[in-house]
């Protein structure tokens, strides 16, 4: 497993003078959107077989396309090392982030789409969106600061928001009571199983056991129910406020 990201100083970065998304294939930016969250989930740089894992794909596969976001100044690569995004290679990501995470709250608010179903929409969408339509969508919304899974949206000027603290609930406690602040994607089908699980952003749980094993038992509004640790990990949490109590 993933360890979690610890809050780092935010980092100024400038807009290249050279690129724009739209230089690049819809490929490209699944690379660079992939190493961007799996760096920011860990804290470290990215692994080849790791990145291929995460993607679905062969090792060769992606050393081969590393070498190319390498050439075109997206990434910093080192052997035995793995990659990390450069600034310009950063903006990028935020970039695409600000068009899929748009894109899934407007399929939600907009089109009654399920908080659990809109990744896989808004992956296909967003290599297509302009700036303009991108800017339009945020207008409606009134400029969201999270989108349905509880991920940051960059603004305008691909500034993220301030993050509230939050832990993971693989790491709570027998009796805490906690609200879902955000669940990090791994993939629908995990979504759709919390979904069914009634546990989604802005629910509060109460952590009722923790098995040896790793099994993490809670109470929702739907009733208990257990998750395994890898599941469990995926959820961010913050303590219930007196205002949510």
């Amino acid at each position: 497993m993933w360890p979690d990201l610890q809050t780092s100083p935010t980092k100024t970065l400038s807009f290249p003078t050279t690129y724009s998304i739209a230089m690049l294939s819809a490929v490209m930016e699944d690379y660079i959107k992939a190493i961007y969250a799996i760096e920011n989930d860990t804290g470290e740089r990215v692994g080849t077989s790791e990145l291929a894992e995460y993607l679905g794909v062969t090792s060769p596969t992606v050393s081969s396309m590393l070498k190319k976001l390498q050439e075109q100044g997206l990434v910093d690569r080192e052997e035995y090392r793995g990659v990390t995004l450069t600034d310009e290679g950063e903006i990028v990501a935020l970039e695409i982030l600000r068009h899929h995470r748009l894109l899934e709250s407007f399929l939600t608010e907009q089109l009654d789409y399920d908080w659990a179903d809109v990744h896989e929409e808004a992956d296909r969408l967003e290599h297509h969106v302009s700036e303009e339509l991108t800017e339009r969508i945020a207008e409606v919304l009134d400029n969201p600061g999270v989108d349905p899974h509880g991920d940051p949206i960059p603004d305008a000027d691909l500034k993220l928001p301030e993050a509230e603290a939050t832990d993971r609930l693989s790491n709570a406690t027998e009796g805490d009571l906690v609200v879902v602040r955000r669940i990090r994607h791994q993939g629908d089908e995990e979504l759709r199983y919390l979904s069914a699980a009634g546990i989604e952003p802005s629910v509060e749980i109460e952590v009722i056991e923790i098995a040896p094993f790793g099994l993490v038992t809670v109470r929702t509004p739907d009733g208990e129910q257990s998750l395994p640790k890898e599941i469990a990990r995926l959820i961010e949490t913050a303590p219930v406020t007196e205002a949510e109590a």
